[in-house]
C-alpha cells in the first residue's frame, strides 16, 4: 500500500479526518478484502461482539477502552456505523482502517444504515458534504458497504446478523447464496436479515411496524437453531435502555453499544465478551465524557443542516421514494 494504515489509525484515534484522495484508496482495498469474504463468515472466540454504534465517535473511543485496543482484542461489530451522531465519518473511517489493519481480528456485518437510501436521510451524506464540501466520501463508503458481510458464526455456535431472521431462510446454506453486492432492496431475505426484530408477545412471523423486515417469535427462533444445529442469535438494530436484553429463555440477545443515544435517550450501552469456552459477559457502559464537550448543542446544529439540505434536494437533486420510504418506517421506531 502506498499508505500506512497505522498513521492513519493514530490520526483517527485523536478524531482527525482522513484526506478524501486517501480514504477513497482505503474504500478501494476494502472493497477488494471484503470482496473474498463470503456471506457467512466462520471465526472462533475468544470475541468482543459490539452493536450499533451510529457515530457516537467518543464512546467507541470508550469501547475500545473498555474492551481492549486491536489487535490485543478480536472484534465483531454488527452494524450501524454511521447516521445519527456527530462522527459518522470518523468512526466509519476508523472501523474501515483496522478492518484493513487487522482482517483476521476485526469483523464489519452490514446494518439496515450501511445504506445509500437510509445514509441519505439520516445524517451520514450531509455529513459528509459538510466535511468534505461534496458527497464524494459518501460515495467511496456506501460502495464499500455494498461489500459488507450479512452475518458471523461463532464457534459454529452463535449466529450473529444486524436485525434478524427470514421466512424465506431456514438454514445458514440459504444466506450464503444471496446477491449481496448492491443496494439493500426493500424486501426479501437480505432487506430481513438487516430489519427484522424479535417480539416476545409473537410467536411466528409477522409483519414488522418498521415497514421493513419482519417480527419473529419464539418458535421461529427454536426452529432456526434446531435446523442449523445452533445455540444462539446475536444481533443488534435495537435500542436497550440496560444496554442489552436476553429472549426466549437464552436463546437470542441483542447488544446495544450507543450509550445516551442520540445524545438524549439516557441509555446504557454494552459490548458482549464470548470467551473461549463460549461464556457470554455483557461489559455494560455509559457516555463517554467527551459527549458532554461536543454533545447535545452541535447536534442540534447538526440536524437543522441536515434538514435544510434535505429540504433542498437529494445526492441526485431528485426525489428519493426510497428514501422516503425508510423516513416512513422509522416514524415508528426512532432506534433504526
Amino acid at each position: 500500500m502506498a499508505f500506512s494504515l497505522d498513521e492513519c489509525i493514530e490520526k483517527l484515534l485523536t478524531k482527525q479526518l482522513l484526506a478524501e484522495a486517501l480514504l477513497k484508496e482505503i474504500c478501494e482495498k476494502t472493497k477488494e478484502l471484503l470482496m473474498r469474504e463470503s456471506n457467512v463468515v466462520h471465526i472462533s472466540a475468544p470475541v468482543t461482539v459490539v452493536g450499533d454504534i451510529h457515530g457516537q465517535f467518543y464512546d467507541l473511543i470508550e469501547i475500545f477502552r473498555i474492551g481492549g485496543f486491536c489487535p490485543d482484542t478480536n472484534y465483531l461489530f454488527l452494524g450501524d456505523y454511521v447516521d445519527r451522531g456527530l462522527f459518522s465519518v470518523e468512526t466509519i473511517s476508523l472501523l474501515t482502517c483496522l478492518k484493513l489493519r487487522y482482517p483476521d481480528r476485526v469483523q464489519l456485518i452490514r446494518g439496515n444504515h450501511e445504506s445509500r437510501a437510509v445514509t441519505q436521510t439520516y445524517g451520514f451524506y450531509a455529513e459528509c458534504v459538510r466535511k468534505y464540501g461534496s458527497p464524494s466520501v459518501w460515495t467511496y463508503f456506501t460502495d464499500m458497504f455494498d461489500f459488507l458481510t450479512l452475518s458471523v458464526v461463532i464457534e459454529d455456535r452463535i449466529f450473529c446478523v444486524h436485525g434478524g431472521l427470514s421466512p424465506s431462510i431456514h438454514c445458514i446454506d440459504q444466506v450464503k447464496v444471496i446477491d449481496r453486492f448492491r443496494e439493500i432492496p426493500h424486501e426479501g431475505p437480505m432487506a430481513d436479515l438487516v430489519w427484522s426484530d424479535p417480539d416476545p408477545d409473537k410467536e411466528e412471523f409477522a409483519i414488522s411496524p418498521r415497514g421493513a423486515g419482519y417480527t419473529f417469535g419464539a418458535q421461529v427462533v427454536k426452529k432456526f437453531l434446531t435446523i442449523n444445529d445452533m445455540h444462539h442469535i446475536l444481533r443488534a438494530h435495537q435500542l436497550c435502555m440496560e444496554g442489552f436484553s436476553v429472549l426466549y429463555e437464552d436463546r437470542l440477545s441483542t447488544v446495544w453499544s450507543a450509550p445516551n443515544y442520540c445524545y438524549r435517550c439516557g441509555n446504557m450501552a454494552s459490548i458482549l465478551e464470548i470467551g473461549p469456552d463460549g461464556h457470554k459477559h455483557f461489559n455494560v457502559f455509559d457516555a463517554a465524557p467527551e459527549n458532554e464537550r461536543d454533545g447535545p448543542q452541535q447536534q442540534m446544529q447538526f440536524q437543522q443542516q441536515q434538514q435544510l439540505q434535505l429540504q433542498q434536494q437529494n445526492p441526485n437533486g431528485q426525489d428519493n421514494g426510497m428514501a422516503n420510504f425508510y423516513t416512513l418506517s422509522s416514524q415508528v421506531e426512532y432506534f433504526l
